[in-house]
């Protein structure tokens, strides 16, 4: 008897048997089945086929329906998923499921059940070749069919520039069809392949991608340039001669708001097909981008996070863009780094990874230390502008209005009255975070979190940033019955305000979630925001990832002291990854910028540091803090998290797991259990039991026997507990 063990959807670590129905045909491992599972039916992977199993004969369940005749993933893939499950802790099931999309998970068929392309018919491969030269745009799709008459899909077309319009008129003139296919079509063989020249490279850059070409195999190399040093322009040259060999590149950013403008850039400068892969397509959308890069149809995969389990038919190379990023860490479910999993994705297809980054992260500093990576370094902007003069403001004694002091207003009219934008960075959406009452100091309050809700103005309402939660102001103070409730603190919103009306006639265009939450509106508000003339930007770390401002000559921080007190040991590192991201936006055209901190703290040593010698000072200073306290990259960490309704429960669980961790002695210290930074959140009570190790393997071997006997805890069924490897938050 064959007996399948297959991977399901589940919570629940382990592998499933199912026996094989009499005289289907076995299926190789990676093979999506359908099968029973309770009262409902799920599908799973093939993971292995035995012929034996510890459950009964009598109980096992048959497959259902065998859907594949090949794996979902490629070996490299299938590989990656088992590694990754392992590493993270997470079910395999889990973990192979996320990485595909929705509608394959629900049973969609890997490969389009009908590719198409479009083609000449005879009467268009007769037309003679000005045929149509009244008709620009389809004597274009003519000319491209032309050249190319095995016939192109119309994912090959539109990245050629021809329009479904011009196809649909060159078809009802029957000069075009459009057939259907036996097999998918592959990308096809484009010349030229550039749509636009390539710029011209400095020396830094020109050598920088020298040594990018000559690399074969799998390398790791960090290319680290301040900002406005032209990293992009590197990554398009290099990745010019990854497409010239017939292979496709994976290039990860960190945020679904960078995904249209680095997409509109390769898009400009390559003539080949491109998936986009993020959380904000549809279903079939984020389908269609799947199977065409599984296919080899498309030659550019660019996404998010998730985009480092996308298949690839010819891989040839990853860029991780923007690799400190905090966005590339998921943080609830199974929670992978998409940064680290690249790298292990690129050792597995054996092909480089670039990780690219003007701030990069200590790990990946401590990595480039010990010889496992190579940096390359641009340490001068691209053509020719200047990296902005930052200056500290002293708030210590001055008087501050809506968040800004004297000279920070004075300063933002002079930029103004040149013609020139500013961009006032506060990382806090809303009007103002706090809602107090001026004559017994009543303070609102969230009813399901130990946090206070923002005051928003548009509209009026109390949320929760937290957990959502949304009320609408009271009128009256709820202890003392006074009407004289107040905002206390700056958020974006209160900015715009303030801004406005010392600017009348300026536009002000704020950038946060709030006011990019409708499909296109950041697009939207760029476009405002390149149109010529003065101008000021509001806006959150929205702002501060890789947007190019040319007008923008001013950056003004008005609040840098709450992050620089930052309970997360990570702080120091994010603050000063922050301030250098942020300052980048100033003087990136032909006139010099500069950043102005407002600070009580200017003598603050990680601010002095960054300041007079540079983010790599000021990261080499952090580095040997860590060394000294064993924290990453120094150390290896675990968090376990526990939560419930009932304060009790999650406590006593994680005690229950220190004291197995201390009297087991494997080397492991555990530090808690405490309550989290946030001891309620969501009308849950929280517990945090943090692990810490001098070696991965250590925590690795202590977590392998934790997880398993932490599941069979009759206190587990009472708590909603997870375990994050390598956190990059501790909240």
């Amino acid at each position: 008897m064959k007996l399948l063990q297959v991977a399901l959807p589940s919570p629940l670590r382990q592998v499933f048997d199912y026996r094989l129905p009499a005289g289907a045909a076995t299926p190789v491992a990676g093979v999506r089945v359908r099968v029973p599972f309770g009262r409902q039916a799920l599908i799973g992977l093939v993971t292995d086929v035995v012929s034996e199993s510890d459950v009964p004969a009598a109980k096992l369940k048959s497959v259902t329906e065998v859907l594949d005749i090949e794996p979902a993933l490629p070996p490299a893939l299938w590989t990656l998923a088992r590694w990754a499950a392992q590493y993270y802790q997470h079910p395999l099931g889990d973990a192979l499921s996320q990485m595909l999309p929705v509608l394959i998970r629900q049973g969609e068929p890997l490969l389009a059940p009908h590719p198409q392309v479009w083609r000449l018919t005879a009467r268009g491969r007769a037309l003679v070749p000005d045929g149509l030269r009244r008709a620009a745009r389809q004597q274009q799709a003519w000319q491209v069919l032309n050249e190319h008459l095995q016939g192109l899909s119309s994912t090959a077309l539109q990245a050629l520039g021809v329009s479904r319009e011009a196809l649909l008129a060159l078809k009802e003139k029957e000069l075009v069809e459009r057939i259907e296919l036996a097999e998918p079509a592959t990308a096809m063989a484009v010349t030229p392949l550039l749509a636009e020249a390539p710029l011209s490279l400095n020396t830094e850059q020109a050598a920088a991608l020298s040594l990018l070409a000559a690399q074969t195999g799998f390398r790791v190399t960090l290319l680290q340039g301040i900002t406005g040093s032209g990293k992009t322009e590197v990554y398009l040259q290099h990745i010019e001669r990854v497409l010239q060999a017939g292979q496709q590149v994976l290039i990860l950013v960190p945020e679904i708001g960078l995904t249209p403008q680095t997409v509109a850039r390769f898009r400009a400068r390559f003539r080949c097909a491109v998936a986009v892969l993020h959380s904000g397509l549809t279903d079939n959308e984020r389908l269609s981008a799947w199977r065409a890069a599984r296919a080899g149809e498309v030659s550019l995969i660019i996404g998010t996070r998730s985009a480092v389990f996308t298949p690839m038919a010819r891989p040839g190379l990853i860029i991780v863009d923007e690799e400190h990023d905090l966005s590339f860490k998921q943080q609830e479910g199974f929670r992978y780094h998409g940064r680290d999993v690249a790298v292990r994705r690129a050792q597995l297809e054996n092909i480089p990874i670039v990780l690219g980054s003007a701030t990069p992260a200590l790990e990946s500093i401590a990595n480039i230390q010990a010889g496992r990576y190579q940096r390359l370094s641009l340490t001068q902007r691209a053509g020719g502008a200047q990296a902005p003069v930052v200056r500290c403001l002293d708030l210590r004694g001055q008087p501050v209005q809506d968040g800004l002091c004297a000279a920070a207003r004075q300063a933002i009219t002079e930029t103004l009255a040149r013609g020139e934008q500013v961009l006032v960075f506060m990382n806090r959406r809303g009007f103002a975070p706090v809602m107090l009452c001026h004559d017994c100091g009543w303070q609102a309050e969230c009813s399901r979190c130990d946090a206070r809700p923002t005051l928003h103005r548009d509209p009026v309402r109390l949320h929760c940033h937290h957990c959502g939660y949304e009320q609408a102001p009271p009128r009256h103070c709820p202890t003392c019955n006074s009407s004289d409730l107040r905002p206390v603190g700056v958020g974006t919103e209160r900015l715009e305000q303030a801004l406005i009306a010392a600017h009348p006639g300026i536009p002000v265009h704020r950038v946060d979630r709030d006011s990019t939450r409708r499909k296109g509106a950041l697009q939207g508000l760029l476009d405002e925001i390149h149109k010529p003339g003065p101008a000021i930007l509001v806006g959150t770390q929205m702002l501060a990832k890789g947007h190019h401002f040319p007008r923008v000559t001013l950056v003004l921080i008005p609040d840098v002291d709450g992050a620089l007190f930052s309970a997360d040991f990570r702080g120091g590192e994010r603050l000063a990854q922050l301030l250098v991201q942020v300052a980048g936006r100033a003087g990136r055209g032909d006139k010099p910028g500069q950043m102005w901190l407002q600070t009580h703290q200017p003598e603050h040593p990680l601010l002095v540091t960054l300041l007079s010698q540079g983010y790599i000072a000021a990261a080499r200073a952090l580095l040997n803090e860590r060394q000294l306290l064993g924290l990453p990259p120094a150390g290896y960490l675990a968090l376990l998290r526990a939560e419930a309704t009932r304060a009790d429960l999650p406590l006593t669980f994680l005690q229950q797991a220190a004291v197995e961790i201390v009297q087991g002695k494997y080397g492991v210290q555990a530090w808690g259990p405490v309550p989290a930074p946030m001891a309620r959140k969501a009308g849950l009570n929280r517990v945090h039991l943090l692990l810490k190790a001098d070696d991965r393997k250590t925590l690795h071997a202590l977590l392998a026997t934790l997880v398993p006997w932490l599941d069979a805890l009759p206190s587990a069924r009472q708590v909603r507990w997870s375990i994050d490897v390598d956190p990059q938050e501790l909240q």
